[in-house]
């Protein structure tokens, strides 16, 4: 037996065809009896969608974010340039090549910061038990809230969903089942703006014809390995004693057996541990000058600064990174005592290390951020007892950020004003 709801008034019907309340033909069957609490709840595109809300010209205009170089690479792609093949990471000038009328725009961090908060506040009214994923994405653990919000979780959902549009101006899919490996499952079945359920029940039978890659983690190395072992489909793996998976693969082994099964018993967890804050650019032609790579050094150390600042998030580690022509990447770490945020000090701590890098080589690539996070305090204060100006422009850095703040992250435009490579102050 399945109960039908309206996904357009969010009502309950006992119709499967059509509403009787509103006319819609746009419902949504739901198994009773089943524990349906877990919810997998991503946006659809985010970065383009909010570009398209913003420019209504873009509207039906395939539309690609990222770095618009030969070396970009694509952050997210809207679904009319998805239907050309174009897909995230995938590098610009092959998505070039695949849809060469579409309109490129690079990504607008801060904007997209500042709608996923609104979109993680409108969760957490949902429910505490909210595991944010990424910018875009959370489960919520929805146990319990019948009673707060009136009704069961679907319910809660399908309105939660129409508050997106009407209040954010975006869309976004939700999965729903017992447990988040089939919740993140069902929210990629019906996008954009899908709503799929999964039940326990039901799990092994959808699973089984499924390829082994269709299990999350599972990429085409390991893939390829499972494939000589005669493992392809993911009916395979149900057919095989959990014991011989664990045998075979070891840990990795035992979590694909239980999953193929619709297995997964890890609990939502309102902490999310953030490992590291970074900003990265890919160059258009490889750079060895030392002088125009300290220039794009700032400029991600800056962009690192402005992330943490915002998360309010300090690092007890600077780390640079480097990938030469040939794409070895080369990762350079020093200590920062006490944490800051500062971009000031993080450029200052990773430019010894650039200048020992630059040795003639050429660079594709450069990035800075900061790592050991801690909750920030009041970093005005940071010292160096070798620099005695660095309180003085610690000062300075947090007094442009309260401009910016107040008057608009363009009210002031800073360039590099630090020393020439060789004459810091000591």
């Amino acid at each position: 037996m399945a109960e039908i709801w309206c996904r357009s008034c969010m009502q309950r019907t006992d119709h499967d065809a059509r509403c009787p309340a509103c006319g819609s033909t746009h419902l949504l069957s739901v198994p009773k009896g089943r524990a349906l609490t877990i919810a997998h709840v991503d946006c659809d595109a985010f970065y383009a969608a909010i570009e398209k809300r913003d420019n209504p010209e873009l509207a039906n205009v395939p539309l690609i974010i990222g770095g618009r170089s030969q070396r970009g690479v694509v952050a997210t792609a809207c679904y009319l340039a998805r239907a050309f093949g174009v897909h995230s990471a995938m590098p610009m000038y092959k998505a070039r090549k695949l849809c060469p009328h579409a309109h490129i725009l690079p990504p607008s961090m801060s904007k997209y910061s500042h709608e996923g908060e609104r979109l993680r506040a409108m969760m957490r009214d949902l429910t505490p038990l909210m595991e944010p994923l990424s910018i875009d994405e959370a489960f919520l653990d929805l146990t319990g809230t019948a009673r707060v919000h009136g009704g069961p979780p679907v319910q809660t959902l399908l309105r939660f969903q129409a508050a997106v549009v009407r209040e954010i101006g975006i869309t976004v899919s939700i999965g729903l089942s017992c447990n988040k490996f089939l919740a993140k499952t069902a929210s990629d079945l019906d996008k954009p703006s899908g709503f799929s359920i999964i039940t326990a029940e039901g799990a092994a039978n959808f699973l089984a014809d499924k390829p082994v890659q269709f299990i999350y983690g599972v990429g085409p190395a390991f893939a390829k390995k499972m494939g000589r072992d005669g493992l392809r489909a993911i009916k395979q793996i149900q057919n095989l004693p959990v014991q011989d998976m664990a045998k075979r693969y070891g840990e990795q082994g035992l979590r694909l057996a239980q999953l193929a099964r619709g297995q997964d018993n890890r609990k939502v967890s309102p902490i999310s541990v953030r490992k590291s804050i970074s900003s990265e650019t890919t160059f258009s032609e490889d750079i060895s000058d030392l002088e125009m790579l300290e220039k794009q050094l700032w400029r991600q150390c800056e962009c690192a600064s402005q992330q943490a600042k915002a998360k309010n998030i300090a690092g007890g580690t600077a780390v640079l990174k480097l990938k030469d022509r040939y794409h070895r990447a080369l990762t350079r770490q020093k200590p920062l005592d006490p944490p800051t945020n500062l971009a000031d000090v993080l450029f200052r701590t990773l430019q010894p290390s650039l200048i020992k890098q630059v040795d003639g080589r050429s660079f594709r690539l450069i990035g800075a951020g900061f790592s050991s996070l801690c909750a920030a305090s009041d970093q005005d204060g940071w010292h160096d007892l070798l620099d005695t100006e660095a309180p003085k422009r610690a000062r300075a850095e947090r007094a442009m950020d309260q401009a910016r703040a107040r008057f608009g992250k363009d009210i002031i435009k800073k360039g590099r004003s630090l020393p020439s490579p060789g004459k810091k102050k000591t």
